[in-house]
């Protein structure tokens, strides 16, 4: 089954809208999903993170808006900025957004 990357996104943030951009310079097709227009995701986030961080990418089912597989838990203590926890990662710089599509085979190196 084929995979998509989805963002899950806020208007008003700057790395987010970032995020964005990055992702159409580097031609990698994306579902944005706005985490204030859509209360269900801003859920899902807060679930997956612990509190509603973004930006969040997952790769998801080609269908799906939910990480493929179980993100990797978190390190008691840490936060999530820019942790590969595999299927996800959260408030990524360009370099860490950039490795993570490349390792899942998004982007060539």
């Amino acid at each position: 089954m084929s995979r998509r990357v989805v963002a899950y996104v806020s208007p008003w943030c700057s790395q987010s809208q970032d995020t964005q951009r990055a992702l159409r310079e580097w031609g990698v097709p994306c579902t944005i999903v706005d985490v204030k227009a859509d209360p269900t995701a801003a859920a899902r986030v807060r679930e997956w993170v612990g509190f509603e961080s973004v930006p969040t990418v997952v790769i998801a089912e080609e269908e799906g808006l939910e990480p493929y597989e179980r993100p990797r838990p978190l390190m008691p203590g840490s936060g999530p900025r820019g942790v590969d926890r595999g299927s996800m990662i959260t408030e990524a710089s360009r370099a860490e957004l950039r490795a993570w599509l490349v390792k899942n085979g998004f982007l060539e190196q």
